[in-house]
């Protein structure tokens, strides 16, 4: 008897060091991606981000993946739908795909992993990032986006199946 296995297609084993990972700078925080799409047959995507204090990210929702977040140091509050969550190093919260949130990085800053369930959320950072020289935070930005950029912004994410509730 042989075993056919329902997968598309036969995965590798995969492992990613500290500071392995492609490094970009994205919304002025360091994203490390460590699993993409394609490592895992569109299951999944891990990225580990590091935060500056009192970083924020805007209200957004993504409609075709759902979002962990595994707080690794520091701590971060939440808003999922009307829940909001205090969370700190250890905890994981869940993000389901359709419901509105935004998080608020609290003044240790933090580092943190995102799993986005199926995968290609890299497209996205990509898209919206530049390579990292370093693995570092960002300088801060020199101000603040213009309205064209904000929009443009909006359709580059909205294309890929998130959109920014701003």
């Amino acid at each position: 008897m042989t075993h056919k296995s329902n997968q598309a297609q036969a995965l590798e084993p995969l492992a990613k060091r500290k500071g392995e990972g492609e490094a970009r700078w994205w919304f002025g925080a360091l994203a490390e991606i460590k699993a993409t799409a394609a490592d895992t047959g569109g299951q999944m995507t891990i990225v580990e981000v590091t935060e500056h204090p009192g970083a924020e990210a805007p209200l957004h929702v993504h409609r075709r993946d759902d979002e962990g977040f595994w707080v690794l140091e520091g701590d971060v509050t939440f808003e999922v739908g009307d829940t909001t969550i205090e969370a700190s190093a250890g905890d994981y919260v869940f993000g389901p795909r359709d419901i509105p949130h935004r998080f608020t990085i609290g003044d240790p800053g933090c580092r943190m992993l995102f799993i986005l369930v199926p995968g290609s959320i890299e497209d996205v950072i990509r898209a919206t990032s530049e390579p990292a020289p370093t693995r570092t935070l960002p300088p801060p930005p020199a101000g603040e986006p213009t309205t064209e950029e904000i929009e443009g912004l909006k359709a580059i994410i909205k294309e890929h199946g998130y959109e920014l509730l701003v």
